[in-house]
């Protein structure tokens, strides 16, 4: 099976923050996920952040002990990612990557992000660059459910029709897209009786107790609306006379929780014993499925795109009680592992105005999904009468969570998912490798046009340019340890980014001290090819500090 490196940033797997968001969920349990499943015999880490490999090391056994030999790949060694031959990225971003690998080559590796939120500018922008950047027919970009895949199609569709207006067709095949869910390790959400009593005993809720759980950020803006569940709860215990509890596990901003966040939940659910928890501690995440009967969550906002909590649940022996939204169609089979319950939103056309603010700036990113999700209804009574269903039959909730484990276990374990990302990487193997031999790229086209050589971007700035004819000459006031001296002053070490060695400028310094004037290419066939361009720009900081001079065409001051 074909292998991949890890883009190994700790924001993308890390979920020890106090800021906790769904991919950061998403990518710890993938990353656990390959580990304990992928069929390899070697893990290679591209080490994005240049840390030292120990300490990521260190990260990654924070997550999952690494039972085989890897390979650490530093940050600026990208033709080594030739060797695995794929880049796996926990982000969307595979357009601006294809840019950095155009330096080393088209056909280098293949890259394969996935798509988390897909209602930001940023990830609009990163799914546009499908189209706009050099991916090839031999990257992928995972789409988690069917429901953003067809988004990301949709604006494609649209974007492409402008190119194709504006500039003509692509010239090169597209990228992939595959749709491939997220996964859970079901074993660490396995039901477990004394996490059951534990929680019910520091909740203060009877063991007898119908419980439903959410689990998630507590946001009603970018998140979900509370007051969904709370309605839908409230409405069930008059239909079952009934007192239900509901534990809300989760985790918001300072500013919510002490604006009386839980205090609007309750107000909206009086017949309801509410229970607030801070899901984010581990111990937290993994054992509070145990204190429930059933899972509830009823999303309304564009911002989702699977939602990684149903799976969850239904590994934890739980049926569920969801939005037919987004992803969760894709999760919860209705009247099978819970409940789907119907949803309704605008038609298209009728919210133009809410990009065009967005856009504009008029209105922020949560304002926008804010806005979109208050325009989205479900069907209030259907939630309750699924929720009285649950509460009044033991054994449909018995049955639904046991079917609803076994559907996790089968479809959603990642011992299931892992294979569909191998068979993927394989498949665009394949396809970089039967590439036939690219056409040498025109020297205009071998820059990033995003990220351009700043000499070349800003060559009307200077009076002249430093070419290899321009004359220097040493400055005869100067020895050359006076000249290292006024180098060594803080004023002229800033911004020294791949500037000439000490040794190298301890050579120069010597050569035209001794010989001068010459030019600037004499100079610089003293050294390597390679460090060429870097002695030459050297020169330039010399002169700056007053070290020689530059025999330059004079200007008429007017």
């Amino acid at each position: 099976m074909s292998n991949a490196a890890f883009y190994l940033h700790p924001d993308g797997y890390n979920t020890a923050t106090g800021e906790l968001m769904g991919r950061h969920s998403a990518g710890e349990s993938f990353l656990r996920g390959f580990i304990r499943n992928a069929d390899v015999d070697h893990y290679h880490f591209y080490n994005v952040t240049n840390r030292p490999p120990e300490e990521m090391r260190a990260f990654v056994n924070g997550i999952e002990q690494i039972p085989k030999p890897q390979t650490w790949i530093a940050r600026h060694a990208r033709h080594a990612l030739a060797e695995p031959g794929v880049l796996n990225m926990p982000i969307p971003e595979i357009g601006h990557e294809a840019w950095m690998r155009w330096p080393t080559g088209r056909t280098a590796y293949s890259i394969c992000g996935i798509t988390h939120t897909t209602a930001t500018a940023a990830a609009m922008r990163a799914i546009g660059e499908l189209i706009t950047s050099p991916t090839e027919a031999w990257d992928a970009m995972i789409c988690t459910s069917r429901a953003v895949r067809a988004s990301v199609e949709t604006e494609l569709e649209a974007i492409r029709d402008y190119h194709t207006w504006q500039f003509g067709p692509r010239q090169h095949p597209e990228a992939q897209r595959a749709t491939i869910p997220l996964g859970v390790n079901t074993s660490d959400f396995a039901a477990d009786p004394g996490h059951r009593k534990a929680w019910r005993e520091k909740l203060n809720i009877p063991d007898d107790a119908v419980v439903a759980l959410y689990v998630g950020r507590f946001d009603p803006q970018s998140k979900m609306n509370p007051a969904l569940m709370a309605l839908a709860l409230e409405r069930a215990c008059a239909k079952t006379g009934k007192t239900l509890y509901w534990v809300a596990a989760g985790w918001g901003a300072d500013a919510l929780i002490k604006g009386g966040f839980h205090d609007q939940i309750r107000a909206l659910c009086p017949s309801v014993e509410y229970r607030e928890v801070d899901g984010r501690p581990p111990e937290t995440r993994f054992s509070i499925w145990s204190v429930a009967d059933f899972f509830l969550s009823l999303s309304d906002n564009i911002q989702e795109t699977f939602g990684l909590t149903p799976i969850e649940a239904m590994a934890a022996g739980l049926p569920c009680v969801v939005t037919d939204w987004d992803g969760y169609r894709d999760t919860v089979r209705h009247e099978r592992d819970g409940f789907r319950i119907p949803t309704y939103a605008p038609r298209a056309g009728t919210g133009q105005d809410l990009s065009f603010a967005m856009a504009n700036h008029w209105i922020d990113y949560r304002t926008y999904v804010a806005a979109a999700a208050q325009s989205t209804a479900i069907d209030l009574d259907a939630a309750a009468t699924a929720i009285a269903r649950l509460a009044t039959h033991p054994e449909l909730r018995r049955s639904m969570g046991a079917t609803a484990r076994a559907q996790a276990v089968a479809v959603f374990d990642w011992a299931q998912i892992i294979p569909q990302y191998q068979a993927l990487w394989s498949e665009l193997q394949a396809r970089r490798l039967a590439a036939p031999p690219a056409a040498p790229i025109p020297p205009s086209l071998s820059e990033n046009p995003w990220h351009m050589d700043p000499f070349r971007l800003f060559s009307g700035y200077p009076t002249e340019v430093l070419t290899p004819s321009t004359e220097i000459r040493w400055t005869p006031t100067l020895t050359v340890a006076a000249a290292e001296a006024v180098l060594a002053t803080p004023l002229a070490r800033i911004g020294r980014v791949n500037f000439p060695t000490a040794e190298e400028t301890h050579q120069t310094l010597v050569t035209l001290s001794g010989r001068s004037p010459m030019t600037a290419g004499e100079l610089a066939s003293g050294f390597p090819p390679s460090r060429r361009p870097f002695v030459e720009r050297g020169l330039l900081w010399l002169a700056k500090f007053g070290v020689i001079e530059i025999i330059g065409r004079k200007i008429e001051l007017t």
